[in-house]
This record gives C-alpha cells, structure tokens and sequence, in this order.
C-alpha cells in the first residue's frame, strides 16, 4: 500500500472520533444532565491546560527511538479513559476523566503531523491528500453519528468514541512508517529535548505566529460546542446538523485536495490573512441564526476559517522550527490554537450560551479581529519571506 494512503488512513482513524467528539460529546454530556456551563467548563479545562500538556507530552514523545511509539501509548491510553467514562460518577469523575483523555487526543494530530510532513517533503507528495483522507472520516463520523441520533440513544456516542480509540491504536503499530525521532535512531536527553522548547518560547517572532493563529483558529470553540444545540433551538433537526458540519469539512477537503498551486502561490501569511478574514464573516453572519438555506453557504467558508489557517500554521511553524524542535512547535501550535486560547473561548461560550443562544458568535468574530491584527505584523519578518 503506497505511504501516502497508509498515513490518510491513519488520519482518517483518528478523525472519525474526532468528528463524533465535536459536535455530539456536548449532546452526551447534556444527556446526563449537565447545564451548558458545567459542559463548557469539562470542555475547557483540558485545553486551557494544553499550554502545559501539550509540550510535555511532545517531549514525552521525543524520547522515544521511533516517532510511531507515542502514538500506539497515546491512543490505547484514551481508549481506556474514554470507556471509564461510562462509570457513573457525575461532573468531577467526567471532568478529571475527559481532562486526561482529551489531553492525549488532541496531542495525536500534532505528532502525525511532523511525520507525514516529513514525508512529504522527502518523499515529493501533496501534504493535502492524506490528511484530506482524515477529514473525509471527520464527515463520515458527522453524517453517521447525526444520523443514529435521530433514532438511538446519547449513549451511542460514547460507543463510537470507545470503538474509534480502539482503531486508531491499531493503525498507528500497522500503518505508520516506523521512522526514527532523531538521526541516527538515538534518542535525544531530556535537557536537550527542553532546549530545543525554551528556544521556542523566546522567539517573538514564532510566538506571535502561533499566538494569531491560535486566535483564529480557537474562534471555532463556539461553533464547535455549542452549534448542535444552536441550531436545535432554532428546530433544526440533528440529522441536519450532521450535514452541515459534513458539508463545512467537504469544503476543507476539497482545499486540501485541490488547491496545492493556489496556495503555493499564496504563502502562508497571505492564507493566515485569508482565514482570518472568512472567518469574521462567518461568525458574525451565525450569531444572527441565519435560515436554513443560507447555512450551507456559510459552512463553505470552512474553507478558509479553518482550512486555510490550518494550513498557514503548518507552514509558518515548519519554517520557525527546526528539526530537532518540531515536534515541540507542532504542539505549541496545536496548544495554543485548540488549548488555552480555545479553552478559554469554550468557557466563555458556555457562559454565553446559556445567556444570548447563538449571538455568543459575535465574541468569535472578535478573536478573529485580533489574530488578522497579529498575522498582519509578519509581513515584516525576513524569515517568512519566500526564497
């Protein structure tokens, strides 16, 4: 099986759990009884501790001789928390088990991330077309668990999940390249492996990189928690949710599948700027819970509030990092980005949504003010000027 299908099936192993974590986890927990506010905050925690977690956890990863070990831990590891969650042991149970487990999930995309990039680049094919493979799964976990919702129970959520963990730690020992962390195969000491993060952390440049994207791409937090329960207050039914969020992916799909010369053409900043631009409109366009027919339309600037900064971050953080600091830089990004700014975010639209419904989107439109503010400033930076 030719690498760049293996590693879209790998993506796409994850991704099918991510797209049922999405949008339906907050219909799980709300089945259980928990208040908007009490969903927000078990949603948040975890990614206002990213900050921390996630470069741990990719120091973690580093010291072990092959890049694919992490990812078998990690992935067997939240498959069990995600089925201690059934135990009935209300809101601070849920939360210290959602905490762990969502801390080593989110921490999987980055770390895939540094290997199929690599690949690509040494092996000459398009980025694009494996993780697009992923984002195919994300519809597949949409569609299909919408589609089970309009006839089972909640609790046929947390069974997707269990049974998504399960195959992505099988993929990651069968479909992952077994390349090495560092050259040589030897593993790197602890003091390096921290050094090669501080000099991360002191770079202003890379920091107000990661700290706009991450304002961007964390101005989804309302959409991503709440937009189920938005749109049924509205009488939109959940099997229509799950085809909006698919129909928002197919979107992001077709950009990674299609559009490498437009993109080439673009550079990252200019794509930063792009998303962060589509991204104003379309938050500010669904906090005025527009109609049904004019949604669809809306979901297709996925394209650019996530898919474009998306991809501006891997490009921007590959060209601020080196190698023996990648795998830090992906998390840092993937940290900021879907962590402490989007923890925040989650927090405050729970508290939001509780309060105003769906005008909580005004606040996202605003992050997105802040991070076109920020990419707008590295248009000044050498580094990120093209050869």
């Amino acid at each position: 099986m030719p690498l760049p299908v293996r590693l879209g099936l790998f993506y796409g192993a994850i991704y099918i759990g991510n797209g049922v974590s999405s949008p339906y986890m907050p219909v799980w927990f709300a089945h259980h009884g928990l208040s908007g506010g009490r969903i927000g905050l078990i949603l948040s925690l975890p990614m206002l501790a990213r900050v921390f977690t996630a470069p741990l956890l990719a120091v973690w990863a580093d010291s072990f001789r092959l890049r694919r070990t992490a990812l078998i831990v990690l992935a067997a590891a939240v498959t069990a928390l995600y089925v201690l969650l059934v135990l009935p042991g209300g809101f601070a149970w849920w939360a210290v088990v959602w905490f762990a487990a969502s801390s080593m999930f989110t921490t999987l995309p980055p770390l895939t991330d540094v290997i199929v990039l690599s690949r690509a680049r040494r092996d000459g094919f398009n980025y694009g077309w494996p993780r697009g493979i992923g984002s195919a799964a994300f519809i597949v976990g949409n569609v299909g668990m919408g589609a089970i919702l309009t006839w089972g129970s909640p609790e046929l959520v947390l069974v997707w999940m269990v049974a998504a963990g399960a195959l992505a730690t099988l993929a990651a020992r069968v479909l992952l390249p077994p390349d090495p962390v560092h050259d040589g195969g030897q593993g790197a000491g602890l003091r390096e492996r921290m050094a090669g993060l501080s000099e991360l952390v002191r770079d202003p440049v890379f920091m107000t990189a990661v700290v706009s994207i991450g304002l961007i791409q964390s101005a989804h937090a309302f959409y991503y928690a709440f937009s189920t329960l938005a749109w049924k207050r509205q009488g939109i039914p959940e099997s229509m949710t799950g085809l909006l969020w698919g129909a928002g992916v197919a979107t992001e799909i077709g950009f990674l599948w299609f559009m490498e010369p437009w993109r080439r053409r673009m550079g990252p900043r200019n794509l930063l700027l792009v998303g962060g631009l589509g991204a104003i409109v379309r938050w500010s366009a669904l906090a005025l819970s527009p109609p049904l027919w004019m949604l669809f339309p809306l979901q297709a600037l996925h394209a650019l509030s996530y898919a474009a900064t998306f991809f501006a971050s891997l490009l921007l953080v590959e060209r601020l990092s080196t190698p023996r600091n990648a795998s830090a830089a992906q998390a840092l990004n993937s940290a900021l980005s879907g962590g402490v700014l989007s923890g925040f975010a989650t927090m405050a639209s729970g508290w939001l949504f509780d309060r105003v419904g769906a005008h909580g989107y005004f606040l996202m439109s605003a992050m997105c003010v802040l991070g076109v503010a920020g990419a707008l400033r590295l248009y000044g930076v050498r580094r990120l000027d093209p050869a």
